[in-house]
């Protein structure tokens, strides 16, 4: 048997084990030890193994991950996205503008959370109560935080992004300039999905009232001041060179816990939950990276990615032919994996062809972001979806998933503008870090 027909034997007997409903962590790491141990031997296997949280467990670059939660959890915590939520219902106006405000407020969220899970979780508490109190349809309600959620991985700071930049050893400050604009494109794009709805479909949402008094406006967009003060610390730092991402992390996540402290937002209990809550996502993230690292290494001694560059690039396909293969796999395979795993387990095999194209890694982890946030809104897994389920139990999952239907156009245009228009995620890498 073939080293290659090993490596198509392991994806497969991977996809089955998720399938399944294994745990993807135990998935990637049984499937990648066997694999291994097929190629090399169980000896060279389990040193594999046993070298392989060693050498996370040394990465300084990985502390970015942990910290980033932490900033995260604590601004959730100590209630930072209600008051984000009344800035942005304070700026946009007329009809549709409670499902604008829940976008906008996804959006900035999400760029301090970086997080698309923790993003929904926390604004379908938030948002969902309260527009359909002022008579928004479920699925518009529904529609706009499972979908506004997905911009929590694109917006910068992204955990995703980070795990991208560690698989593909590409620059974390990069990633974040590349995905800023496309993330305030792609959230501009939900607003005009919300205005199309609702012209089309006036019943969606209620008529709009009164405008509010302009003072009232900038006391609620002053109300956001201590998410300002994150995102400038945490994000502006990295991009003015002040930090790197990994002392960045440090401070915004300090920062909040100050903040926090300081105007009584948070008490000493909320900063133990947020403790708690970093670690065990932080816990759940690394068990799944030890199994991604474990596969990737089988993945690479099977040579499967370098035969896969030579069969695509023999089809003689043009670069675009290639890249909407691509798309479309990531489309199919985010039906059923969630977006880390799916990142982990396909980068080791993609880039080498990307590279081989001559196209950037940067670009491409924007792009692989954006199509794998698809994936965190259609069925059957679409785990944004099943957060905001949970958070409100009443909610049917046909109306759930009816909600992001037209949300999805807007990731449509992102991803032909990104094909069409790369310079749409390099001209910011290009013109800070040339």
């Amino acid at each position: 048997m073939s080293n290659e027909t090993i490596g198509l034997l392991g994806f497969v007997a991977l996809l089955l084990a998720i399938l399944a409903r294994l745990p993807i962590a135990m998935a990637l790491l049984l499937v990648g030890l066997g694999g291994y141990a097929a190629m090399d031997g169980w000896r060279l296997a389990i040193l594999t193994l046993g070298g392989v949280p060693f050498e996370l467990a040394q990465g300084y670059s990985l502390s970015v991950v942990p910290l980033f939660i932490l900033m995260g959890a604590v601004a959730s915590r100590a209630g930072m996205s209600r008051e984000l939520y009344q800035a942005s219902h304070a700026v946009f106006s007329g009809r549709g503008a409670l499902a604008n405000a829940t976008i906008g407020a996804c959006a900035l969220f999400g760029a301090v959370c970086g997080s698309s899970l923790a993003t929904a979780a926390t604004m379908a508490r938030v948002a969902v109560p309260e527009m359909r109190h002022f008579g928004y349809s479920a699925t518009l309600a529904a529609g706009s935080v499972a979908s506004g959620g997905t911009l929590g991985i694109l917006i910068p700071p992204s955990v995703i992004l980070v795990l991208y930049a560690i698989i593909a050893e590409a620059s974390v400050p990069e990633l974040f300039a590349a995905a800023l604009l496309p993330g305030i494109l792609l959230a501009l794009l939900h607003i005009v999905v919300v205005k199309g709805w609702v012209w089309l479909q006036p019943s969606v949402a209620p008529p709009a009232g009164d405008a509010m008094a302009w003072s009232a406006r900038l006391r609620a967009v002053l109300g956001m001041w201590k998410l300002a003060v994150l995102f400038l610390l945490a994000v502006g730092g990295i991009y003015l060179g002040w930090f790197s991402p990994t002392e960045a992390a440090a401070v915004g996540a300090f920062g909040a816990i100050v903040i926090a402290l300081l105007t009584r937002t948070l008490d000493w209990h909320g900063l133990w939950g947020a403790l708690d809550e970093t670690i065990r996502t932080t816990a759940m993230l690394f068990f799944v990276l030890v199994g991604a690292f474990l596969f990737a290494r089988f993945v690479v001694i099977t040579r499967l990615p370098m035969t896969l560059t030579e069969t695509v690039l023999g089809w003689d396909l043009p670069d675009l032919g290639v890249l909407l293969l691509m798309v479309g796999f990531y489309v199919i395979l985010g039906c059923f994996l969630e977006t880390v795993s799916m990142i982990l387990i396909t980068v080791p095999v993609f880039l080498p062809l990307i590279l081989e194209m001559g196209l950037s890694p940067v670009w491409f982890g924007v792009l692989v972001v954006v199509v794998a946030e698809v994936g965190l809104i259609t069925p059957p897994v679409g785990l944004n979806i099943f957060v905001i389920r949970n958070q409100l139990p009443n909610l049917p999952l046909s109306v759930l998933f009816r909600g992001v239907l037209p949300f999805l156009l807007a990731d449509a245009v992102l991803i032909v503008l990104l094909l069409a228009l790369p310079g749409v995620a390099l001209w910011l890498p290009g013109w800070l870090y040339r």
